[in-house]
């Protein structure tokens, strides 16, 4: 939900601090796949999920070139990222819709939280958090059974083209067993990427890959109500 990045190199694209709540609520996820999973987190961001989920049994990774940092600057960015998000909230208050979180401030709280527990975790846990941008993933293939990623592809479809986008998509499914989710399928100024979707969905479907379309118990940009959903050839 963070306003457009001035820069447009792909390692200032994202800081946001979603908690594990979030993720539940956005890829749809059940109390049975977050338990001895293997989860792929692309881009993770200054998440506080791969610590949360990781508490339940599940063995997460997460990828993001701003993990090159050194630790102490990524915590001191996502909190400072936080609260940037806080005002860009209230200043924007009309963008969103406000049913899951309640109030900016409830926002800003689960925000600032989420971004202590990563702070903490990547310091503690640094083999969990692992520097790579798509579309190239430092991991075999089938590495992981569930693989989710959001606010990147769709969201900045104004600076990644289509054929960004396919290789992206195409890396993501090369490294899972299972599923990859993706979320949400508008811009970040909540414009529809209907089009975009639709070229894709038929290109993977030409190299194999099948897909398909899933609601989402969370909407915060108006209309983000969907996920794409990409069933590994191997899947099954």
């Amino acid at each position: 939900m963070n306003p457009p990045p001035d820069s447009d190199a792909l390692g200032e694209f994202l800081v946001s601090a979603r908690s594990l709540a979030e993720y539940r609520a956005i890829f749809a996820l059940s109390d049975a796949e977050l338990r001895h999973r293997r989860i792929l987190d692309c881009p993770g961001g200054a998440s506080s999920f791969t610590a949360e989920a990781g508490e339940l049994g599940a063995h997460v990774t997460a990828a993001d070139p701003i993990y090159a940092r050194p630790a102490t600057q990524l915590r001191s960015l996502a909190l400072a990222e936080t609260d940037r998000g806080r005002e860009w909230a209230n200043t924007h208050h009309d963008r969103y819709r406000w049913d899951w979180y309640g109030t900016p401030d409830q926002h800003h709280h689960i925000r600032s939280t989420a971004a202590t527990t990563f702070g903490a975790d990547i310091a503690d846990h640094p083999q969990r958090y692992v520097a790579a941008s798509l579309p190239f993933l430092p991991f075999p293939d089938n590495s992981f059974d569930l693989v989710l990623s959001s606010h990147l592809l769709f969201t900045y479809a104004d600076r990644l083209d289509a054929d960004f986008h396919l290789a992206a998509l195409l890396e993501l499914s090369r490294v899972a067993i299972g599923e990859t989710r993706l979320y949400p399928l508008v811009d970040h100024l909540g414009e529809p990427q209907d089009e975009l979707v639709a070229r894709l969905r038929k290109e993977l479907r030409d190299k194999g890959i099948d897909t398909s379309i899933r609601d989402a118990d969370y909407e915060f940009h108006h209309g983000a109500t969907a996920l794409l959903i990409l069933h590994s050839p191997s899947e099954g």
